[in-house]
């Protein structure tokens, strides 16, 4: 299986290093959402699943400790 992502993504590294300037641009503004939106639902899955819980817990602790301030 690593193989043939191997082949894929030297494939698409091969597809994208021919791109012309223009298509690069394109191809590189369209990927960087894409990215963004993938990071955004990866960020909104585990949120849901409580695995950032943590870091709520300890914002909270330094507030109710006086360790914070208003913005």
């Amino acid at each position: 299986m690593e193989n043939i992502a191997n082949s894929e993504i030297e494939f698409l590294e091969n597809r994208v290093e021919r791109l012309d300037n223009h298509s690069f641009s394109r191809f590189r503004e369209w990927f960087i959402e894409f990215d963004n939106s993938r990071w955004d639902k990866k960020l909104e899955m585990d949120s849901n699943a409580g695995k950032l819980d943590f870091l709520i817990d300890a914002a909270l602790a330094e507030h109710r400790a006086g360790e914070t301030r208003d913005l």
